[in-house]
């Protein structure tokens, strides 16, 4: 046995669970681990400019690669108390981030010290374990446990918080037998699996919706081989976007409220089998119950035991990891399939692909100032099928999900439940933080982006390049949108006449100069027919200078984006595409 301090025994641990990258800002109570972090090597450590920015960087850092587990670190107090919005935002779409806190002595929990916060308390409903450990032996065996729990079952996030006594006692600790807990996931029994292939085939027009857990399984090539064998066509989910490319013949468009396209769900409605794997039925996916569930049967498969049934109940519910549910499901569909035991699909897909080649909505304007739908034209153009796109919530990322293409899984990288604004920033330096060669592009309203603009500066300071489209409209878009319905258009205007600025002083902030002020690259576009060489001057600047480059396309301020209450009434506000040169870069099946 080895004598150290409690909180070198941490970073050895960190290290022995593969954490090689960390996220966060030094104070008081955590400099011990910083100083075990310096000392022990072997963990990056990028400074970010607010913790909750350091959160959010965790959560990219999560989500761009099979098995990355991403860590913020922050002091006592206010520290914990901003990391909240990340863990809200990474449990609410099962994503594992460790948070790390320092904390007062003990012997000063009770007395109200500076900066000293139940942060344990706080955290509880917003993780899936948190402890503030009390014993310096329990430190590395925490780390180990947490690591477990962010594995096991459905994945999430989890936070540690260490007085620093605790941190700099001495233990007793031996590194060289440490090894991680294995995980667990419960997995589908193969009667379950044949009696959903007996609901599926059985089915005159079924539907497989994929969802966020398939991603989360590393198995969106699996759900693509099934779809292929069975012939069943493939709704994903936001979360699940990517699990099988947009112009596959078998992708027939996302359904819901906002982030869906017609011919999604025009077919959904068509549907008398929904097929569920990894998705949790959300709202904004559904709409209304009765509307979604009305003349249709339910399979749900899901790693969490308490999901199913959660929304509405299933026909048949299965618990199970998606990529060990779908290792079966192709398993017997092969042997059904050889047996001839497979029905035809041939029609049923010629219908979806029919709705997918003529339910298009309009991208095509060429109207100054600039309409949102034709930046999303001009970026399908620019940008290929390894593009990664990084967005949270508001009107560019609905409009994002109904005219943008994604080809490969962790390549729409979305803060779908929480959606808080300025995740997109920090997230999107955590998705490069991950993956130094990615082609990543993030899309920002003005609002979301003003939020935690300062993280550019760490782009810059750190050599985190990537490409933000900013589309300013000078408004809260989504929310002046959602106030017509109270006939109000009240406090979410951005616009002021900004003094130090001569051209579009009336949009407010000069966004530009900002983001140069931060260390990076900014380029502005007025007219539609710059946007596509302004997006190919920001990739040469991207290269060139190693610093994150904004392009800030100048929009009308008021467009209104198609939406509806149910997904059989959306509201389509703008005009409707009559021709393919209304909506040139549409994917329809057989282009």
């Amino acid at each position: 046995m080895t004598k150290m301090r409690a909180i070198d025994a941490a970073i050895a641990v960190l290290k022995k669970e593969g954490v090689t990258k960390a996220f966060g800002v030094p104070g008081a109570a955590i400099n011990p681990f910083y100083s075990a972090l310096k000392m022990g090597g072997g963990i990056e450590h990028i400074l970010a400019r607010h913790v909750e920015g350091a959160s959010h960087m965790a959560e990219g850092y999560t989500r761009a690669n099979p098995g990355n587990i991403g860590v913020c670190i922050g002091t006592s107090g206010p520290a914990g108390t901003d990391m909240i919005t990340g863990l809200y935002s990474a449990q609410a779409d099962s994503i594992p981030i460790l948070c790390i806190t320092g904390q007062a002595p003990r012997a000063r929990l009770h007395k109200e010290d500076f900066q000293a916060v139940d942060i344990e308390s706080i955290a509880q409903p917003v993780t899936k374990w948190c402890s503030t450990v009390l014993e310096p032996a329990q430190v590395p065996r925490a780390i180990q446990h947490a690591f477990h729990v962010m594995r096991s079952g459905r994945p999430g996030p989890v936070l540690i918080d260490l007085p620093i006594d605790v941190q700099l006692a001495e233990i007793e600790f031996d590194i060289d037998s440490y090894e991680p807990l294995p995980a667990y996931k419960p997995s589908a029994t193969r009667r379950q699996i044949e009696k959903a292939l007996e609901m599926l085939n059985a089915s005159e027009k079924p539907l497989l919706v994929s969802g966020g857990g398939v991603i989360n399984a590393d198995a969106a090539e699996l759900l693509q081989e099934f779809a292929e064998i069975t012939g069943v066509p493939v709704i994903p989910t936001l979360m699940g976007w990517g699990t099988i490319p947009d112009d596959h013949e078998l992708m027939v468009g996302m359904v819901g409220l906002q982030t869906a396209h017609r011919y999604g769900n025009a077919t959904l409605l068509e549907s008398d089998l929904v097929f569920g794997i990894g998705n949790r039925w959300a709202n904004r996916h559904t709409g209304s119950v009765d509307v979604y569930t009305q003349g249709r049967q339910f399979i749900h498969i899901d790693i969490e035991p308490t999901q199913i049934g959660r929304v509405f109940c299933p026909d048949l519910g299965i618990v199970s990891d998606a990529g060990r549910a779908l290792e079966l499901l192709v398993e017997v569909a092969k042997e059904w399939r050889a047996a001839g035991k497979l029905k035809d699909r041939t029609a049923w897909v010629s219908a979806c692909q029919q709705r997918k080649a003529t339910m298009l909505r309009k991208t095509h304007y060429t109207e100054q100032p600039v309409k949102p739908m034709r930046v999303y034209e001009e970026m399908n153009r620019v940008f290929d099928r390894d593009t990664c796109y990084v967005s949270t919530i508001g009107l560019s990322q609905i409009a994002a999900a109904q005219f943008l293409h994604v080809y490969k899984p962790r390549h729409w990288i979305n803060c779908g439940q929480a959606g808080p604004l300025g995740w997109t920033v920090p997230a999107a330096l955590g998705v490069r933080a991950a993956d130094p060669e990615r082609d990543i592009v993030a899309i920002s309203g003005d609002y979301d982006f003003q939020f935690m603009i300062e993280e550019l500066a760490v782009g810059a300071q750190f050599n985190l390049p990537y490409i933000h489209v900013l589309v300013n409209n000078s408004y809260l878009g989504l929310i002046r949108q959602a106030q017509r319905q109270f006939d109000i258009d009240y406090c979410v205007q951005l616009a002021f006449e900004n003094q130090n600025v001569d051209e579009h002083a009336d949009y407010g902030v000069d966004h530009v100069t900002v983001v140069e002020g931060l260390g990076c690259k900014a380029l502005r576009v007025t007219n539609p027919e710059d946007i596509a060489s302004a997006l190919e001057e920001a990739k040469h600047l991207m290269k060139t200078h190693r610093v994150p480059v904004v392009v800030e396309i100048m929009l009308e301020k008021v467009t209104n984006i198609s939406m509806g209450t149910e997904i059989d009434a959306i509201n389509e506000f703008e005009s409707l595409a009559e021709s393919v040169a209304d909506a040139p870069t549409a994917l329809a099946a057989g282009k």
